[in-house]
């Protein structure tokens, strides 16, 4: 009898990461599955390189793997940071059997089977591939196109992703059929500017077409869309998902900061910010979630107060504050950084703010009855489950503990939040 190999994955940055690690394990399902890398037969690390931090993440990972691997394994390093640093990493890490990037991710069973490397230009762009959905029995993530048109000066994902490419909506209709025909009735749209789709074949009105069909698929429960990008997002867009009766009315619209002089450098959309998040922010029981950098090379006192001053007055319902990172062959990469005491500081302001009122908002929650969708156990307590409101994304908005009233675990409930205490709400199904 032959003894079934072990395979050891981790899935480092963003969602659109942990979609191309789910289509490596489909291809892998030969392969057992361990939490312990020693025990893993392949070893495989999906790294990110957007930002600094991430890089070192992934490297991290990396050398860890090699200390703590099994004589005979294989380590396979995948992702956005072999793209774009392939041939330092393979001057570097000698060590490491199989380099790939972002355009090969089907062919991993190959590469395995082969000992060899990949490395083509391009991106994997998702086409009816088998995947083995992680970290939830109900929730999925669809990838709608990879790459982006967008000219951001601190960006470097155009550099090794290219520039946007989309999915058809037949393919794409395809996967939900596939994903709810084994449960998944919960999906997240993402994509590097999601507003954009189609627009590489000369469609404007791309995403719109697409709430439509898959409407008229009528195969899921609910669904959002993440990051929309100011200047392919419109009226109309919004509207359409206020309307929908699957699409959530979650608006995820990432404006990096408020003030012109930072926006300029950017070179990011500046002329319809306010009015667009205004215009999101009056649709009924509309969540707004966002994303800004601190610490912008030209950022001046002003310009951080007048961030300050927008953030606490509008109150977004989730917003990430990210510090600037200086990243190799962008134009803001050649401009002189600000001090990092100043950097932090900044964060650290900004952060209370936020902080304050999202208190605030958990603590509005309490007495409220609210569409949830229990996705099983919690970690923090294997007394009670773990849900979230239906219009929340997974992981990123936050958690409701319940642990009383009548359900049957994973699936769509009514609860009734009961308490908010330490950064936790708890609920009760009802």
């Amino acid at each position: 009898m032959q003894i079934q190999k072990k395979l050891h994955v981790i899935s480092l940055g963003c969602s659109k990461n942990l979609v191309d690690s789910e289509v490596m394990l489909g291809r892998l399902t030969d392969y057992a599955m361990t939490n312990e890398i020693g025990e893993a037969d392949v070893i495989i690390i999906n790294t990110c390189g957007f930002i600094e931090a991430a890089k070192k993440e992934s490297l991290g990972h990396i050398f860890e793997a090699l200390q703590r691997r099994k004589e005979g394994a294989l380590l396979v390093a995948s992702g956005c940071l072999v793209a774009r640093y392939a041939k330092e990493i393979k001057d570097m890490i000698p060590e490491i059997d199989i380099l790939t990037g972002v355009s090969d991710y089907h062919r991993i069973d190959s590469m395995i089977a082969q000992k060899r490397s990949i490395a083509n230009n391009g991106v994997f762009l998702y086409n009816q591939e088998k995947r083995v959905i992680t970290g939830s029995n109900i929730h999925a993530f669809v990838k709608i196109s990879e790459g982006c048109n967008q000219n951001c000066s601190f960006c470097a994902i155009p550099s090794f992703k290219g520039r946007l490419q989309s999915r058809g909506i037949d393919s794409i209709l395809h996967e939900i059929e596939m994903l709810a025909g084994n449960g998944y009735y919960d999906i997240s749209f993402i994509a590097q500017d999601s507003s954009s789709y189609l627009r590489d074949k000369n469609q404007k009105d791309g995403l719109l077409k697409l709430i439509q069909a898959i409407e008229a698929q009528g195969a899921i429960k609910s669904a959002r869309i993440l990051y929309l990008y100011p200047n392919s997002t419109n009226f109309e867009l919004i509207d359409k998902i206020a309307q929908s009766s699957i699409f959530q009315n979650y608006y995820d619209m990432p404006i990096q900061h408020i003030s012109t002089n930072v926006l300029q450098s950017m070179q990011r959309s500046h002329n319809n910010i306010h009015q667009l998040l205004t215009y999101m922010r009056n649709v009924p029981h509309s969540f707004v979630r966002s994303s800004v950098i601190v610490g912008y090379p030209n950022e001046s006192e002003d310009d951080f107060t007048r961030l300050c001053d927008f953030v606490e007055e509008f109150g977004f319902d989730r917003l990430n504050i990210f510090e600037f990172s200086k990243e190799e062959g962008t134009k803001a990469g050649l401009l002189e950084e600000l001090p990092k005491n100043i950097r932090s500081k900044r964060i650290n302001a900004l952060n209370k703010i936020v902080k304050k009122q999202q208190d605030t908002l958990f603590k509005d929650m309490v007495g409220q009855n609210l569409d949830v969708i229990i996705e099983g156990k919690s970690e923090i307590s294997e007394y009670f489950y773990s849900a979230r409101d239906k219009k929340w994304a997974i992981d990123i908005d936050g958690e409701i503990l319940i642990n009383d009233g009548d359900f049957q675990g994973t699936g769509y409930y009514c609860a009734r939040i009961t308490d908010y205490k330490d950064g936790i709400l708890v609920g009760r199904i009802i």
